[in-house]
């Protein structure tokens, strides 16, 4: 497939930034602040696609399955950074999420001309890891017709797995590309074809949304409050003991000492206080109700 940059949106000169290298600081800084704007508006705008997407997700995590997240360049890295923070932040196995970036892990801190073109390295990558039905692959892509991007999403769909495609253009991506393709529309970066800037932090917008809402509906979150996470460090320590003082409607040395008999799980020592059961009892309820902590305190 022949592809036309030119036409795209986050290639064509911006009208309202043409003399940014004239600005000073100060006037640079406020053009840039008042382009960013608009990016909410523009991933808003997408939120019914974003919901459906949401969805797709949940229903293979729930099944067992596993998300990937494909991409090259600044868009690859914003998926490395996604599948980073979700084992630390909401204690999901380290499989659960994957980032897949064209050329391979070192890409991440250098670029490798020609990866990005490499459409069928996109679909072998998808194979070694074994992708199969029950996964969901998120392709990620400011132009929407990268072609290791687009051999990823065709091996997905050869594998039954669900496919959504994240990017900020629409034109030129082909129909089928996936099931649920999310575009907000940021249009003309602030200096020409730069997509780590509007593109970027849009794309970053969606992501976070389409992560912590798929947490969120997997029972990794009680009221606001994070109750999957993982107790390694003091500051992850001092935050659990705060929710589960919070939940378990005790003095933090209880909660700390229910957090030592819980095995450091917020989510089980604010079961054994609530319900007032011993851990065995309390691990049984969660399970009872897939890990549903709202379940297990209301059953």
């Amino acid at each position: 497939m022949k592809r036309d940059f030119s036409r795209l949106q986050t290639e064509q000169r911006n009208p309202r930034t043409g003399r940014i290298d004239a600005l000073t600081v100060e006037d640079i800084v406020d053009v840039i602040n008042r382009e960013d704007a608009s990016i909410a508006d523009a991933v808003g705008s997408e939120k019914a696609k974003i919901a459906r997407a949401v969805n797709l997700l949940v229903d293979r995590l729930r099944k067992g399955g596993r998300m990937f997240f494909v991409g090259a360049g600044t868009s690859g890295r914003l998926g490395v950074l996604e599948a980073a923070e979700l084992p630390p932040t909401f204690d999901t196995p380290a499989t659960l999420a994957q980032a897949i970036m064209a050329g391979g892990p070192e890409c991440v801190w250098a670029s490798k001309e020609g990866a990005e073109d490499d459409e069928a390295d996109g679909a072998r990558q998808l194979r070694i890891r074994a992708v199969h039905s029950l996964d969901a692959v998120i392709g990620v892509t400011a132009s929407g017709i990268t072609p290791f991007v687009l051999g990823a999403l065709g091996e997905a769909w050869r594998k039954g797995a669900a496919r959504i495609l994240v990017s900020c253009n629409r034109r030129g991506v082909p129909r089928d590309a996936a099931d649920v393709h999310i575009a907000p529309i940021v249009g003309p970066e602030v200096i020409t074809g730069s997509t780590r800037l509007r593109a970027g932090t849009a794309t970053k917008m969606v992501l976070n949304l389409l992560t912590v809402t798929t947490m969120i509906r997997l029972g990794k979150v009680y009221e606001n409050l994070m109750v999957d996470l993982q107790t390694r460090s003091d500051k992850l320590v001092a935050r659990a003991k705060r929710i589960v003082t919070t939940l378990g409607g005790v003095p933090e040395a209880d909660a700390t000492r229910a957090l030592k008999k819980a095995g450091g799980s917020a989510k089980v020592a604010i079961v054994m206080l609530r319900r007032k059961v011993p851990r065995e009892e309390a691990v049984r309820l969660l399970e009872e109700h897939d890990g549903m902590l709202r379940g297990a305190l209301e059953s």
